[in-house]
């Protein structure tokens, strides 16, 4: 019996991280982050051409695609006033990608969430709240380190940690694109970069919140 509650410890401490970074994607990976993003001082322009307003009706669709149950014709359907596609073959495989891993990683979340919550029950109903809390003190901890190197890095060399990314979880080049590909244009550099940090410091604050509230109640 100790040893299967200290294995159910060892495993709230790994979710608690990997459950508020993945909360953190759940909020801010959808359009209403992409248009704070078009009307943020200095956000670099489209040098191809695209409006802010035209900026965020594509990428609107380009997010809800990741959030719905279409097919890629939901975005490879789409064209621009002049017939041509908005997206070109290469864009629309990248984005089957995208879907595949954004929705592995949304099951992962609600499983994550699914499971906390049922060792939380099982260790109030087993009297047994205190391991519980100590042990999402310690995740709350290790959240905050983990987090903070990865921000290090996001300051230090940004594109090394994209690049790092992308190699681990999409195979070969197929997320590599020209700069006058519309997904470079709707989604540049900055917007990437903006979106770590901001998932990064709900992170921490929810890494903090875990780490101090965790061992209080664990006191109790």
């Amino acid at each position: 019996m100790k040893i299967l509650i200290k294995f159910l410890q060892v495993l709230v401490v790994i979710a608690i991280p990997l459950a508020l970074i993945l909360t953190g994607l759940r909020i801010f990976f959808t359009p209403p982050f992409a248009i704070v993003e078009y009307n943020m001082p200095g956000f670099p322009e489209d040098p191809y051409g695209f409006t802010k307003s035209e900026r965020i009706h594509w990428a609107n669709l380009t997010l809800k695609y990741l959030d719905n149950n279409e097919g890629i014709e939901y975005l490879g359907d789409l064209q621009f006033a002049d017939g041509a596609p908005v997206f070109n073959e290469r864009e629309l495989s990248h984005m089957v990608d995208v879907k595949v891993f954004f929705k592995a990683a949304m099951r992962g979340w609600l499983g994550l969430l699914i499971f906390l919550a049922v060792a939380g029950l099982a260790a109030w109903r087993t009297h047994r709240s205190k391991n519980y809390w100590q042990a999402v003190s310690t995740g709350g901890w290790l959240t905050l380190g983990i987090i903070g190197l990865i921000l290090v890095t996001v300051f230090l060399n940004f594109r090394a940690l994209f690049t790092v990314f992308h190699q681990m979880f999409f195979e070969g080049d197929t997320w590599l694109f020209y700069y006058s590909d519309t997904l470079i244009r709707l989604f540049p550099m900055r917007l990437w970069q903006d979106l770590f940090i901001a998932i990064g410091l709900f992170t921490i604050a929810g890494g903090f919140f875990f780490a101090l509230k965790g061992r209080r109640w664990a006191e109790r």
